[in-house]
């Protein structure tokens, strides 16, 4: 009987020594393999369909689609190097422990190319404690062997259902570890639930979430984040008005050393009737990044920000490089933010004119920022400092509806503060603008003002714009009309094909030719009508510059509202006749992003000129006499401290157009009902100041 013991032993042993050893090619077993076909397994091994340690792609994706049940992928001693693999719906897929699966290098070409994908799939498991999903990352931040982009994830579900995820580590992507977005528009992925995985040195995202119902991330580690914006640990940011983050928990997690931030909610493109969200984030922590949470909605106006509650409960931010909580655009009136029992301890040590906690406002923010709550909550700082501030880049917007407890600990004192609007007041003191209603040009047509004058080709328009960016073009019916589309990327941020589009006089819309990045795109057409067209351009994450050396072309914003990156020169624009008051408000990105600017009025004289702007500054003017209308300017030069990266220029009272040149502006005209042109005006009357 010894001996038997003794001859199993060294037989089980030898078999796990044979299982983990290195092998080469193996052939597929071809009996297996239609037994499961034939339904007579409901459990497989991947390496039944083959394996080569040089390429196993189709030994994989044959064992995913056999329609196996269950599917064991063996740790075979080299890793499986696959390219891309799409899921089955109703499958669990075991990845042995020491398993690893691994990209094929120099595969991954297209920009959303992921390792495992599925789309509008259900009923998943993946499980893999002690097994590993890689890719090569450093391979694809090299422009060189490949195209910039940031979708190259290690998982990727659309609009998929019913998803478990376990034990996993998902590294080295081209894009995030784990992406849960949209398949079909209406459908989110839901029902899932992400345990004890670690996403380690992705590209983009440890996780990005950008439609989900009933998820539940628990247990998990998402670190070493770097490569392209965010590069958070977790980013909850939904593309479009009809997705949704409802009743999504983190518990247990812990985000650390991300070059972004540790949790992140982006949430501009909901508005005020998308679902309501609500998230909880609780026993969770963050170390070592940017920030440790960061929330951010729309605020341009009652429909844009997205309603409902997002609640931090016992977590802890600790050693972030900036401010350890910061609330971007989050109007009073918008979703509720909750702290219930959090500490923010050692943030932003080495930036004492930070604070631990933020409060931000972009240009173009139209609501009073606030609607959070802090319960119980602790600032451990061993900086001599308040604990919150307020940079207010949109100016006027104040703070409102900021309640709870903050306790500071410095230096071996603890002092509690009930925090109200008095004391929001005094710690964070914002400035009162002068409101000066914006010029309505909605019906308007646009004519030139010296109509005698010839585009220069020697002021061609080198303004470099974000965002929706539209321009007009003064044409003649009849005649040919050309422009140049100029399409840069910003920073190592993925430059997809801008689409860009043309609206006639009349408002029949043209879509053209997509300009493709890094290169200037030559476009012509032939006019209908005599006016001005306008050109539409969406660059995503780049900019645009739009010139004509033969026509006249305009900065055009129908919000007023112009948003800039790295420009400098002199900006024309109209004043109408009989314009009293108007204002011209420039803001910085941030405190290091800044701009230089001067007013100047119709003899080119200086009226005013700021420095280092980097909160909002109003220019105001009183102009003496304007009674034919005048043509004033706005120069942009470099900031003498910080840098001139993103800024916004800010039209009010004045129409929202600008030119590189004279000759080249244009100003609304409206007819009244009997067919009559006069003078466009504002909208409305001057308002008081705040």
């Amino acid at each position: 009987m010894k001996a038997f013991r003794m001859a199993f032993f060294f037989l089980f042993v030898f078999g796990l020594v044979l299982e983990a050893a290195p092998i080469g090619r193996r052939p597929p077993n071809d009996q297996a393999v239609r037994e499961v076909a034939a339904g007579k397994r409901k459990e497989a091994r991947a390496s039944w369909w083959g394996f080569d340690p040089a390429d196993s792609t189709a030994a994989l994706q044959a064992a995913i689609n056999s329609g196996a049940k269950k599917l064991v992928v063996e740790n075979m001693g080299a890793p499986w190097i696959v390219d891309r693999i799409q899921l089955a719906s109703d499958q669990e897929i075991v990845f042995q422990r020491g398993a690893v699966v691994q990209a094929r290098r120099g595969a991954f070409k297209g920009k959303t190319d992921s390792l495992f994908s599925a789309s509008l799939k259900r009923n998943i498991t993946l499980t893999g404690y002690g097994a590993t999903l890689r890719m090569w990352k450093q391979d694809y931040d090299d422009t060189n062997q490949y195209t910039r982009a940031e979708w190259r994830h290690v998982l990727n579900f659309r609009s998929c259902s019913r998803v478990r995820i376990a034990g996993l580590t998902l590294a080295d992507s081209g894009g995030d570890g784990i992406y849960l977005g949209v398949a079909q528009r209406g459908v989110p992925c839901s029902d899932f639930v992400i345990k004890d995985v670690v996403c380690d040195n992705n590209y983009r995202q440890g996780i990005s979430v950008i439609s989900a119902r009933n998820l539940l991330i628990e247990n998990c580690v998402l670190k070493n984040t770097g490569g392209t914006a965010p590069m958070a640990g977790i980013d909850f940011e939904p593309n479009h008005e009809s997705e949704e983050l409802v009743n999504c928990v983190m518990r247990r997690c812990v985000s650390e050393n991300n070059r972004g931030d540790a949790y992140v909610f982006y949430l501009r493109p909901l508005r005020a009737s998308s679902k309501p969200i609500s998230v909880r984030i609780e026993n969770c922590r963050a170390r070592g990044c940017r920030t440790s949470a960061r929330f951010i909605t729309g605020n341009e106006n009652d429909a844009a920000a997205v309603k409902g509650t997002v609640k931090f409960i016992n977590c802890q931010f600790e050693a972030s490089k900036d401010a350890g909580i910061v609330i971007g655009d989050k109007p009073v009136h918008g979703a509720e933010v909750w702290f219930v029992n959090c500490a923010v301890i050692n943030a932003a040590t080495n930036q004492p004119a930070m604070t631990p906690i933020a409060f931000t406002s972009r240009a173009g923010s139209a609501g009073d920022i606030g609607g959070v709550r802090f319960i119980n909550c602790a600032v451990k700082d061993p900086v001599d400092r308040l604990p919150m501030s307020y940079q207010d880049m949109s100016g006027g917007c104040g703070l409102r509806d900021i309640t709870g407890t903050l306790t500071v600990q410095r230096g071996g004192k603890r002092v509690t503060h009930r925090l109200d609007d008095k004391l929001i007041a005094a710690w964070m003191p914002h400035r009162s603008f002068k409101q000066i209603a914006r010029f309505d040009t909605e019906g308007a047509r646009f004519e030139p003002i010296l109509p005698a004058a010839k585009p220069d080709a020697a002021h061609r328009c080198k303004a470099r714009q974000r965002g929706l960016c539209e321009f007009l073009i003064w044409a003649e019916a009849g005649r040919h009309a050309s422009f140049t589309v100029l399409v840069r990327p910003v920073g190592k941020a993925a430059s997809a094909p801008t689409p860009v589009s043309i609206v006639s006089p009349a408002g029949q819309l043209t879509k053209l030719k997509a300009a493709p990045a890094q290169q200037e795109t030559a476009y012509s057409f032939d006019a209908a009508e005599t006016g001005a067209h306008k050109i539409i351009c969406e660059p995503g994450n780049s900019t645009v510059t739009v010139s004509s050396d033969t026509h006249r072309v305009c900065l055009y914003s129908a919000s007023s509202l112009f948003h800039f990156l790295g420009t400098t020169g002199q900006y024309f624009f109209w004043v109408p006749p009989g314009t009293k008051e108007f204002a011209i408000k420039v803001s910085g990105e941030n405190a290091a992003e800044r701009v230089k600017a001067a007013l100047c009025d119709s003899a080119g004289n200086k009226i005013e000129e700021k420095d280092n702007i980097a909160q909002a500054h109003q220019f105001v003017a009183n102009p003496q006499d304007t009674s034919q209308g005048e043509i004033w300017s706005l120069r942009l030069d470099r900031p003498s401290t910080g840098v001139l990266e993103d800024f916004h220029v800010q039209l009010q009272g004045v129409p929202p157009v600008l030119s590189c040149s004279r000759e080249a502006l244009l100003k609304p005209v409206k007819e009244d009902r009997r067919g009559k042109v006069r003078q466009a005006c504002a909208c409305g009357p001057t308002l008081p100041g705040n």
